[in-house]
């Protein structure tokens, strides 16, 4: 009677989990650089390769496509950090929903909005510059408008709960309101084309969002 097959034992290497996410790194490091001096058209996944110092069926195997890697790139600046919990599962946003004051916070959101948008300040306009051109950077850029309008809908639902909006005022508009002033465009137009400084930028949106969604104290 032969001796029964023993499960084979997962192995676990953390040098090679290491040293994969030291390349994972890299190739959305070079990406990001040649991303925002070339274009996203113009950007092959050859010179992402060469530019991170891997092979290329290395940067294939890590994201597929340069689509995919481009969303890999927006996740990692939007969040952060390569931890996949999602934007509302974030401490810095559950921060916001959590403070009891309205003003308090509305402006922790426009302070938080300019800490994200340095972050993602130079994809954001690879991947709008892209919409037009290239169906799964248009499919990204209406995916970040409507994240976007999802979270700050949160926020207001969370003054209405306070009854802190402004007389008249309801949800859905205020919403509107707060999420075309967080927009990425409004950042881009202000702090990209015009030259504002982040610091006018939060400014701006902080009294901007508090003088337009607040009732009057």
């Amino acid at each position: 009677m032969s001796d029964p097959v023993k499960p084979r034992r997962s192995y676990h290497s953390p040098r090679r989990l290491q040293q994969a996410a030291a390349t994972r790194a890299a190739i959305l490091g070079a990406a990001g650089r040649l991303f925002e001096q070339s274009g996203y058209a113009a950007t092959t996944m050859e010179a992402i390769a060469a530019e991170s110092g891997v092979a290329l069926k290395t940067v294939y195997v890590t994201f597929t496509t340069k689509s995919r890697l481009l969303r890999a790139l927006w996740d990692l600046l939007l969040k952060g950090d390569q931890d996949a919990a999602a934007v509302a599962e974030r401490p810095w946003y559950r921060d916001v929903l959590a403070e009891p004051d309205p003003e308090r916070q509305l402006r922790l959101n426009a302070h938080n909005s300019r800490v994200v948008k340095q972050r993602i300040g130079g994809v954001l306009t690879v991947i709008r510059n892209a919409a037009p051109v290239d169906v799964d950077s248009e499919q990204l850029w209406n995916l970040i408008q409507s994240d976007f309008y999802a979270n700050q809908r949160l926020i207001v639902e969370s003054l209405d709960g306070k009854d802190a909006l402004a007389p008249g005022l309801g949800v859905s508009r205020a919403t509107d309101i707060l999420w075309m002033l967080n927009h990425p465009d409004i950042w881009l137009l202000l702090v990209g084309q015009r030259t504002w400084t982040p610091a006018e930028y939060e400014q701006w949106f902080a009294d901007t969002s508090c003088n337009q969604l607040l009732r009057r104290r």
